[in-house]
């Protein structure tokens, strides 16, 4: 798979300081519109993925984000929306879930879902590759922040 146009990297941090915020709310723009390829339905929302790990961090459901993203508005309006209703991640709280979901796949949980990624997309001999996000980042022709010069 190849990049999709208007669909953020895990890594960006720009909606609500949080990582994959943005993504998510990018899949969920892209999907009413016909533009979300077909590969992203399987995991698309899903509580055990990372829109619902999200979400539970965040303890707001995934369908009333979605429902909050089509009313239209900005990144910034639709993050306080969220914030409003479940958690107001303060700094340490931001830095933990940013830590973490950026780790994940790397000696944890997600390590047989990587694996399993890498298998499934070509690039199983990408030592680089040590992350869910990572594999995202690969997966749609970008190199992972560690590979950046």
């Amino acid at each position: 798979m190849s990049a999709v146009e208007g669909l953020r990297s895990p890594y960006d941090k720009s909606a609500g300081g949080l990582h994959h915020l943005g993504r998510m709310l990018d899949k969920m723009r892209l999907k009413p519109a016909g533009r979300l390829p077909a590969d992203f339905e399987r995991n698309y929302g899903l509580t055990f993925g990372l829109d619902g790990i999200l979400c539970g961090f965040l303890g707001v459901k995934f369908e009333d984000i979605e429902a909050r993203v089509a009313q239209g508005g900005t990144d910034g309006e639709i993050a306080e929306w969220i914030f409003a209703r479940g958690l107001r991640p303060n700094r340490t709280q931001t830095a933990v879930w940013n830590e973490y979901i950026r780790k994940l796949g790397w000696n944890d949980r997600g390590t047989a879902i990587l694996i399993k990624a890498k298998a499934e997309g070509g690039y199983a001999d990408r030592h680089d590759v040590l992350t869910i996000f990572d594999g995202i980042e690969v997966s749609e022709d970008r190199q992972p922040p560690a590979q950046r010069g």
